[in-house]
C-alpha cells in the first residue's frame, strides 16, 4: 500500500519527505512542561502534584539551541513554526526567542509563520510583547463558557473571564487570527458547544473543536468519551447553518476541517484525528522541551536532538540527522487506531504516550 524506504542519500536540492510521501512543513516546539493548569484531559492533578519532577531549566533547550534547530528544519522545508508546552507564557523571556524565530526565512525568501498555542491565563499581559517580538498568530484553549465547568476541567479553579480578556487583548494588538481549541469530551463539556459558537461568532476569533483523543499521559480514554465532529457540528448547524469550506476535508496539510457561518458569522473548525483520522497528510514534527524529536503526537520515544545542536559544528550535520529521520517516518496511529475500531477492537488506550506537556499539542 505504501512505498518501502530506499537508501537514503543526502540530496538536498529534493523535498524533504517521508516513506509516505509527506512532506516536512510544520514544527512544533515545548519551550517548557510546566503548565499552571491541572486540565483533566491533559494533566490531572492526581497525576500531576504540586511537587511533580518537572524538567529544571537546565535540562531544557535553550534559546540558542532552538534557533539552531529551527533554521535546519527551515532549510529542509519547514515555514511554520508553532510554540508549545506546558504553558509556553511560564517560559522566561519568551519574547526573546520569538525575535530570533521571526528573523528566519525559507530558502525561496518567504517569510516563516510563527505561532504560540497557550491556555490564555497569562495571555493579557504578553500579548502585546509578544506581537512587538514578530509572533503572528496565537491560539487559545478553551473548553467552556460556564466558569464551574471551565474551572472543574482545568483543575485550579481559574475563571473563564480572564481568559476571554485574554482573548479581546490579543485581537487588539494584531494578533490575527485568533483560533480557540476546545476539546470535547462527551458528559464533559460537550453542553457548551453551541454557546462558545455564539459567543465567538462575528468576532474574527475561529473557533475549532477537537475529538477528544489519547494522547499523552492519560490512560482513562474511551472512544465512548468522544463525541464526533459530525455530531458537533450537527448541534451547531441546527443553529447557525454551516458551508464546507474544503467539502468537508481539511484542506492540504491542515488539521482541521473548515466551515463557514452561512449567514457571514465567521468560520468555524473540526479536528476528527479519532473518527477521520488525517494521518496520510500529516506534516508536523515535534520536539520536546528537552529536545527529542518525535514525528506523532502519539510517539513514545522520540530522537535525542541535543548532541547535534552546537553551533560550532556547523549546520550540515543536523540538517543530515533530521533529514534521514523524517525520510524514515512512517507513523499513521490514528489510521491504525480507526482500522482497529472498525474491526471491533481499539476502544481504548493501547500504549503510553509521551506525556502531553513535554512534547506539545
Amino acid at each position: 500500500m505504501y512505498p518501502q524506504p530506499g537508501l537514503w542519500q543526502p540530496d538536498y536540492s529534493e523535498p524533504c519527505v517521508d516513506m509516505l510521501g509527506r512532506p516536512l512543513t510544520d514544527l512544533r516546539i515545548s519551550v517548557i512542561d510546566q503548565c499552571n493548569f491541572r486540565c483533566t484531559y491533559c494533566m490531572p492533578a492526581e497525576l500531576y502534584p504540586s511537587d511533580y519532577p518537572f524538567l529544571p531549566s537546565s535540562e531544557r533547550l535553550s534559546f540558542a539551541q532552538i534557533e539552531t534547530m529551527a533554521r535546519a528544519f527551515v532549510r529542509l522545508g519547514v515555514d511554520k513554526i508553532r510554540i508549545t508546552g506546558g504553558e509556553p507564557l511560564l517560559r522566561k523571556n519568551l519574547e526573546r526567542l520569538i525575535e530570533r524565530l521571526a528573523r528566519l526565512a525559507t530558502p525561496d525568501g518567504r517569510a516563516v509563520s510563527i505561532a504560540l498555542t497557550t491556555n490564555g491565563s497569562l495571555l493579557a499581559a504578553k500579548a502585546r510583547s509578544l506581537k512587538e517580538a514578530g509572533l503572528d498568530r496565537v491560539t487559545v484553549s478553551l473548553d467552556s463558557l460556564d466558569n464551574g465547568i471551565f474551572q472543574r476541567m482545568n483543575g485550579v479553579d481559574f475563571p473563564v473571564e480572564k481568559v476571554l480578556h485574554g482573548i479581546e487583548v490579543a485581537q487588539a494588538v494584531g494578533l490575527h487570527p485568533v483560533k480557540v481549541n476546545m476539546v470535547v469530551q462527551k458528559g464533559v463539556n460537550d453542553s457548551q458547544i453551541v454557546p462558545l459558537a455564539r459567543h465567538f461568532r462575528h468576532t474574527g476569533v475561529v473557533l475549532r473543536l477537537i475529538e477528544f483523543m489519547d494522547v499523552g499521559g492519560i490512560g482513562a480514554w474511551s472512544r465512548t468519551h468522544v463525541v464526533t465532529s459530525d455530531a458537533a457540528r450537527a448541534l451547531i448547524a441546527a443553529e447557525f447553518p454551516l458551508v464546507s469550506l474544503g467539502e468537508g476535508k481539511p484542506i492540504s496539510h491542515e488539521t482541521a476541517s473548515r466551515y463557514s457561518y452561512l449567514d457571514g458569522g465567521g468560520e468555524v473548525g473540526f479536528i476528527s484525528s479519532v473518527s477521520q483520522p488525517f494521518c496520510g497528510d500529516c506534516s508536523r514534527v515535534r520536539v520536546s522541551s528537552d529536545g527529542k524529536l518525535f514525528t506523532c503526537l502519539f510517539a513514545h520515544d522520540g530522537l535525542d536532538l541535543r548532541p547535534h545542536l552546537d553551533p560550532a559544528q556547523g549546520p550540515q550535520g543536523l540538517e543530515t540527522v533530521l533529514r534521514r529521520h523524517w525520510q524514515r517516518r512512517g507513523d499513521r496511529y490514528s489510521e491504525v487506531r480507526g482500522a482497529l475500531a472498525q474491526a471491533g477492537g481499539a476502544q481504548r488506550k493501547q500504549y503510553p504516550t509521551v506525556r502531553m506537556s513535554l512534547v506539545g499539542g
